[in-house]
């Protein structure tokens, strides 16, 4: 592992894994704009189900206050580690107030669901299982049911989404380097797989062994799905056959040398993206063409988090395309940065303290009002009230005790 890695990682084969690194750490104003390059114009029937199993409160919080109808969390994490929990937690919140309920209730029978993902319908919650042998697993959500689990044919997957099409599964081995494809039926359930593509081109770059796949997702307009890959420093697009379920690649875009892009998310105008740099501690505005599917990366700017790296993770941005935020998991931080010149240009206006130890990943509840950060090495999921004019971020009370929790997904 080089020495500019994420410590959460290392070599399969015996190193500082980013399981049992978890697992010994459980317990423990406006700057310079940079700007885009110019945009371009328009130019089979899963077996092997396991029942949930209800099991102790993965905290317990006061009752959400408030008149509103409290709403589905869903918790990620490592089971296979030292404090882990015991599959995919389940809690609720207040959409109002932010307050986060315990259930009581686990989802076992995925050993390491480290990320999970929604089918659009709301149906079915995706998970990874992060291990050696990688899987992807479905649940029902109206009763909690797991439905399957399919190999992704590679090694320790660590992110997940589904096409918006609802028909596809995409996912991403971190461990191998690879990205698969399987299909979703009517119920939700998951195929056999129809696609693996490993990365192999270009080489590693500076201290790494090998690529590492990190984010798979599609594009706004449909027609392409990207790969971010940490270890190659490139993102990878793909065309997605939508009645077979297999790849053609289509480009790469390449960031400088070892700056280890780990996670990438559109702008609504669907003509920028935003990548976060997980090595080198950077952002970079991206152009995109939906034609071709190219992806241009531009000129590195700050997090706002000072000398040295952060570990970057998530980055989000706002459905309005105003505002967009990013995770320091070094840091322990959030910072925000005012979305201009119609998504191509990023300004940083502020970081904010997290009010957890190391935040792995961040999501908005459906309507933007709040944001959850899952905090790793904490085992706290924090909460904040977002601005809907000023994007600023406030503190929805004290932060919500889950094993290693390394997901959260409000619905």
């Amino acid at each position: 592992m080089s020495s500019g890695a994420d410590p959460t990682r290392g070599p399969a084969d015996g190193g500082w894994t980013r399981r049992r690194f978890v697992g010994a750490l459980t317990g423990v104003a406006a700057a310079a704009t940079v700007a885009a390059p110019a945009a371009p114009g328009p130019s089979a029937a899963p077996s092997g189900a396991v029942p949930p199993t209800a099991g102790p409160s993965e905290s317990a919080s006061e009752p959400p206050v408030g008149g509103s109808e409290p709403r589905p969390l869903f918790l990620g994490t490592y089971a296979s580690v030292q404090g882990g929990g015991k599959g995919i937690g389940l809690a609720t919140y207040d959409p109002e107030s932010g307050r986060v309920t315990g259930t009581g209730a686990v989802v076992t029978g995925v050993g390491d669901p480290s990320y999970l993902a929604p089918h659009p319908s709301g149906g079915t919650l995706y998970a990874v299982d992060e291990r050696e042998a990688g899987a992807v697993t479905a649940v029902r959500l109206a009763d909690d049911k797991v439905l399957g689990t399919r190999s992704t044919g590679g090694a320790s997957p660590c992110h997940l989404s589904v096409h918006p099409g609802g028909r596809w599964l995409l996912s991403a081995n971190y461990g191998s380097g690879s990205v698969a494809v399987h299909p979703i039926d009517a119920s939700g359930a998951l195929g056999e797989r129809t696609a693996l593509v490993t990365h192999s081109s270009p080489a590693p770059g500076p201290g790494q062994q090998g690529p590492h796949a990190h984010q798979f997702i599609t594009s706004p307009d449909g027609g392409h799905v990207l790969a971010v890959d940490l270890g190659t420093d490139t993102v990878y697009t793909y065309r997605l056959d939508e009645s077979r379920g297999t790849l053609t690649a289509v480009s790469q875009a390449h960031t400088r040398p070892g700056a280890g892009p780990r996670h990438l998310t559109f702008h609504p105008g669907g003509l920028f993206a935003y990548l976060a740099n997980e090595v080198d501690n950077t952002v970079a505005v991206c152009a995109y063409d939906p034609a071709t599917g190219r992806l241009t990366p531009g000129d590195p700017q700050p997090t706002g988090t000072g000398a040295g790296t952060s570990y970057p993770a998530q980055i989000l941005v706002t459905s309005n395309g105003s505002y967009a935020y990013l995770a320091n998991r070094g840091h322990n931080s959030l910072t925000r940065y005012a979305v201009e010149a119609a998504g191509a240009r990023l300004r940083l206006l502020d970081t904010v303290p997290v009010g957890g130890d190391f935040p792995r990943q961040i999501a908005f509840s459906p309507d933007e009002r709040l944001l959850f950060a899952a905090n790793q090495r904490s085992g706290t999921v924090s909460v904040f009230h977002v601005d809907g004019d000023s994007g600023e971020l406030r503190f929805a009370g004290e932060p919500f005790a889950s094993p290693v929790a390394v997901c959260a997904v409000p619905l």
